[in-house]
């Protein structure tokens, strides 16, 4: 090696500068900023290699930003599959499973992480999912500003930040405010199904489902439903199963309505 290639200056990265010009924006939503408690703390924690890959190449077809600009196509999006969303997917491989386990629905699958963003475009990827969307930011906006009414087959919420504080408990998603939102854009007879291993977010959650005008407990004596064969059983919730946590599921239809 030549003296001037040992003395060469490596390139210094603008830290402005997104580190993926092409994936995931730190914040999406930009002008619809909104003072209001949000239900999610963004984490831009370590991209590995394969991860970034993965987000170069992939974002760009299957991933897009919630910023509220736009009413989302979903039959388009997805080749006229019916849809679920589902908030908050972590690391991405239940979503995943369950994707391969049910080519014939779609899935749009929303979270702030990056890491796990990336993995979720390469587990798709690496197993042939076509029928998998990731969206990046709120998925308030998404709701409120993003998808027509009654565009949705089905809701999955599994394992939101409980905000174990008492103070916090507002900031839990599960809320009246955000089921009547929901309900919007669901089509009667879509499933809103929810999992936590936190005993007082699933009295909270059960309290609330119950009490809304636009939902019915699909158990016939109401309460909580035993874990569908649909939902896989997660690495996060053999942790908390581990440290004692019982795990409830909560399975609500939407009803016919107006």
């Amino acid at each position: 090696m030549s003296e001037s290639q040992e003395s060469a200056p490596q390139p210094i990265r603008d830290r402005r500068a997104p580190r993926f010009p092409d994936g995931p924006t730190p914040d999406p939503a930009g002008s619809h900023h909104e003072r209001r408690i949000r239900s999610f703390q963004p984490r831009r924690s370590r991209v590995t290699a394969g991860q970034g890959d993965a987000l170069q190449r992939l974002w760009p077809v299957w991933g897009f930003d919630i910023d509220g600009h736009r009413v989302l196509d979903l039959e388009a999006m997805f080749d006229g599959l019916p849809v679920v969303l589902e908030i908050g997917f972590g690391m991405g491989e239940a979503t995943a499973q369950m994707a391969a386990a049910d080519p014939t629905t779609g899935i749009l699958a929303v979270d702030v992480h990056t890491p796990g963003q990336g993995n979720l475009l390469a587990l798709a990827e690496r197993n042939g999912l076509s029928n998998i969307r990731v969206a990046n930011g709120d998925a308030i906006i998404l709701l409120r500003e993003m998808l027509a009414p009654r565009s949705l087959d089905g809701l999955r919420v599994y394992f939101p930040d409980p905000w174990p504080k008492k103070r916090h408990h507002k900031r839990r998603l599960i809320q009246p405010e955000f089921l009547s939102l929901v309900a919007g854009s669901l089509k009667p007879g879509a499933v809103v199904h929810c999992a936590t291993d936190w005993e007082s977010y699933a009295e909270q959650m059960l309290e609330v489902l119950s009490a809304h005008p636009d939902f019915e407990n699909t158990q016939e004596h109401g309460g909580f439903a035993p874990r569908p064969d649909s939902r896989p059983l997660t690495r996060f919730e053999g942790q908390g199963i581990d440290k004692g946590h019982k795990v409830h599921d909560l399975l609500f239809r939407r009803t016919a309505g107006a």
